[in-house]
């Protein structure tokens, strides 16, 4: 399973880039699967629900199943926050694995930089970045620019850099 990161500031576009990118990928023949962190507490449960009440007792994991989806809800319940390896290892393989954040992990990513924002770039002395997503021109950088706003450039990139197998 090839593996790419991509990460940026607060408000720079992150998952809007993802959702335009994840359909170009998959018209070319490609399983994609994504991974998000967020820094905010999140539930993907409600309460009241059977599952939510599960957790709520003490379990540590919860895996909820129907005819469409299955999800499995784990609760640190105290323990250190995964990194993104730790949580890849729960993840079925597929061609390409998209991970959205992460920024200080060491997997291949790319940055999304918009200079408006006006914050540093987070590639800048940082190995694990492969190239810059900008709607704007980056001076002083050594990594390719692509137009933030070229989601076929974007992918085609992304097909090189990861070696994935032919367009279609």
């Amino acid at each position: 399973m090839k593996i790419l990161g991509l990460t940026g500031w607060s408000g720079a576009g992150k998952t809007t880039l993802m959702v335009r990118l994840i359909p170009e990928l998959v018209s070319r023949g490609l399983t994609v699967s994504t991974m998000k962190h967020a820094h905010h507490a999140f539930d993907v449960d409600k309460p009241g629900k059977d599952s939510y009440r599960h957790r709520a007792a003490g379990a540590t994991e919860v895996l909820v199943s129907s005819e469409h989806r299955w999800a499995l809800m784990h609760e640190h319940r105290g323990e250190t926050e995964p990194n993104s390896a730790d949580l890849m290892r729960h993840m079925t393989p597929v061609d390409l694995l998209l991970i959205e954040g992460f920024k200080r992990d060491p997997h291949d990513k790319l940055e999304i930089y918009r200079p408006a924002l006006g914050k540093p770039l987070l590639s800048a002395g940082d190995p694990s970045f492969v190239a810059i997503l900008s709607d704007a021109p980056v001076p002083d950088t050594r990594l390719p620019v692509i137009d933030l706003n070229d989601v076929a450039a974007i992918a085609d990139f992304i097909h090189r850099r990861c070696r994935l197998s032919s367009i279609k």
